[in-house]
């Protein structure tokens, strides 16, 4: 088996739901994105636009100007590869200009140009499910069809549309989008189930770290979902999921490392 990769979360916004700003300041992401580096994240992903349940949008120039000049301080400090979490064109495409190598989007490439983009670079992407938009995404989340069951077909819609934009089926990552328009039973539908995504025939990734889903079973708040976020995401790893996305770096590095020795 391949040893799962790591990828650092590292949020320019000033309203994310755990970081809360503190690295909204240039200074404060440069040095947060060379900490997660030196605590082993495989790749770290870069976003400038908070996708909360009920986040607002962020005008295209806000969100370069939160980025890109963290982009370009960061490849030349760390060695390590830059995703870029955005689900704007423009965007992608300056941050790729600017030395990120993998394209993050959390609408699911929805947008021709998004995925003209992800054709032209050929640089590998993840297309996540998200229903409606951060505005609308949990007003009343329901699936006519169990959600394991929904996402495997929109998933398989999705990648032909991908495959047909140019996109190689090499570079292509899936995320089924925990705590995107989804309720707490059909979050942990997938965690079940995530052996059935495996089955589509390309890398998993997913981002479960301190989702208010894993508060609401346990009825803890966000600062206090460590513990929580690690048992669940072992379970993930169990399944043979490729990436996991994170805040807490290092004691996903250790665990991982532990899994990797006990295997």
């Amino acid at each position: 088996m391949h040893k799962p990769q790591l990828m650092g979360i590292l949020n320019v916004t000033p309203d994310s739901c755990f970081d809360q700003g503190r690295f909204f300041e240039p200074s404060a992401a440069i040095s947060r994105g060379i900490q997660i580096w030196k605590e082993g994240a495989d790749i770290l992903d870069i976003g400038g636009e908070s996708t909360r349940p009920g986040a607002q949008p962020v005008p295209e120039k806000e969100e370069l100007s939160r980025v890109i000049p963290i982009i370009k301080a960061l490849k030349y400090e760390i060695s390590i590869p830059i995703s870029i979490d955005t689900m704007k064109a423009k965007v992608a495409e300056a941050a790729i200009e600017a030395g990120a190598t993998f394209i993050n989007d959390v609408s699911g490439f929805r947008d021709c140009e998004m995925r003209r983009v992800a054709a032209e670079t050929q640089h590998p992407i993840c297309v996540m499910h998200m229903r409606g938009n951060p505005q609308t995404m949990q007003n009343d989340p329901h699936y006519s069809q169990c959600i394991v069951t929904t996402l495997i077909a929109w998933f398989k819609e999705r990648i032909d549309l991908l495959l047909q934009s140019g996109i190689q089926e090499k570079h292509i990552y899936l995320d089924p989008g925990i705590g995107f328009g989804k309720t707490v039973d059909d979050n942990v539908k997938i965690v079940q189930n995530l052996q059935r995504f495996k089955q589509l025939g390309f890398p998993i990734l997913i981002g479960l770290s301190r989702k208010s889903f894993l508060g609401k079973i346990i009825n803890k708040t966000t600062p206090d979902l460590l513990p929580v976020t690690l048992a669940v995401n072992t379970l993930a790893l169990k399944a043979g999921v490729d990436m996991i996305r994170v805040h807490d770096v290092m004691e996903h590095r250790d665990l991982i490392q532990m899994m990797e020795f006990l295997k």
